[in-house]
């Protein structure tokens, strides 16, 4: 049972990994634009999500979850930035 566990932390990780470069390639095209290329209301649900999504996985003690929540925070508050210097 031990190496299916493990084998399935790989494949969350591997998944969640997946999932989080969508926000890098749009973080990098961002600041490629110089400016936020998503309307603001993402990210304020960006946001509200992540402190759920990050609140429920350290509840359940989950480290895919976890790591995958807590480095969306970084991205969003930067495109808040952006954001507020472009005047969008």
């Amino acid at each position: 049972m031990w190496v299916a566990d493990r084998a399935w932390l790989l494949v969350g990780l591997a998944a969640q990994a997946a999932f989080s470069a969508r926000f890098v390639i749009q973080w990098f095209a961002s600041e490629r634009a110089g400016k936020s290329i998503m309307p603001r209301a993402f990210w304020h649900f960006s946001i509200i999500g992540s402190v759920g999504l990050l609140s429920y996985a350290i509840h359940q003690r989950d480290p895919v979850f976890i790591l995958g929540q807590s480095m969306g925070f970084l991205i969003y508050f930067r495109n808040l930035m952006l954001l507020r210097r472009s005047g969008d």
